[in-house]
């Protein structure tokens, strides 16, 4: 069991509750990296910290307690055991200093996800996920393992003010303004990327689907997943299924 320490807001415990939660979706979905990549949430007020996960764990292993505080430069900010994955830095506090509607960015690279990357074109928008995704992605060039400082400005030109970002021939980010929305939007994504691997491996002519009808798709989403609380019963219902077939996490 994991307690909320007396030093910890109730505000800031419900987000590490959450955040842990979406951990162990991540995992539960199969969309892990073994002990790599990364989820992070801002908590609330004008420092920009953020909660993430201490490197090195096992995605089923993040609790509440144990997930890191830290700032924008990847400093801890409460004393752990642990470290942070010094590739999550740029990524993060990237996103997390420039764009105040986003608190919650997951970093993932799947199969189907890095191969739709790898490809010139990216993400096409002719299956029902797909669609969804119209004129919502930003491309970033590949430049190597996000360490880099330097690197921070050029993510953030990629982005724009988009929610998801293609980092080409590696994997991709999504951000969202709560970390339910955020993973709704991963779902949406790594949906699309798998039906397009399947689809190309199929012979026979696809049937594409007109821009309008793309655009369609992707407004009606992205007012679902801001607007509504579209995004919060799904992930609810996922942490319940979780819940009920591995048990409490923590």
């Amino acid at each position: 069991m994991s307690l909320q320490p007396s030093h910890c807001s109730h505000e800031e415990w419900a987000l590490r509750v959450q955040l842990a939660h979406c951990y162990h979706l991540v995992d539960f979905f199969g969309w892990t990296e073994t002990i790599f990549n990364h989820i992070s949430a801002r908590l609330p007020g004008p420092a920009h910290h953020y909660l993430v996960n201490p490197f090195g764990q096992n995605y089923t292993e993040v609790t509440p307690a144990n997930l890191l505080k830290v700032d924008l430069d990847g400093n801890k900010l409460e004393p752990s055991p642990f470290d942070a994955n010094p590739a999550g830095f740029a990524l993060h506090s990237a996103v997390h200093g420039a764009r105040h509607d986003i608190q919650c960015v997951i970093h993932t690279h799947t199969t189907p996800i890095s191969a739709i990357v790898q490809k010139k074109a990216g993400f096409d928008h002719h299956n029902f996920y797909g669609a969804q995704l119209y004129g919502r992605i930003g491309y970033h060039t590949f430049e190597g393992i996000t360490l880099f400082d330097d690197e921070k400005a050029r993510m953030i030109d990629s982005l724009g003010d988009k929610h998801i970002l293609v980092l080409r021939n590696h994997g991709i980010a999504v951000g969202e303004s709560s970390i339910a929305k955020a993973f709704f939007l991963l779902w949406t994504v790594q949906r699309a990327a798998e039906i397009q691997c399947q689809a190309g491996a199929l012979g026979g002519e696809d049937n594409p689907l007109p821009e309008d009808i793309s655009a369609k798709c992707a407004d009606l989403t992205a007012m679902l997943i801001r607007e509504s609380g579209f995004a919060i019963k799904f992930f609810d219902a996922m942490v319940r299924k979780l819940i009920a077939e591995r048990g409490q996490p923590w």
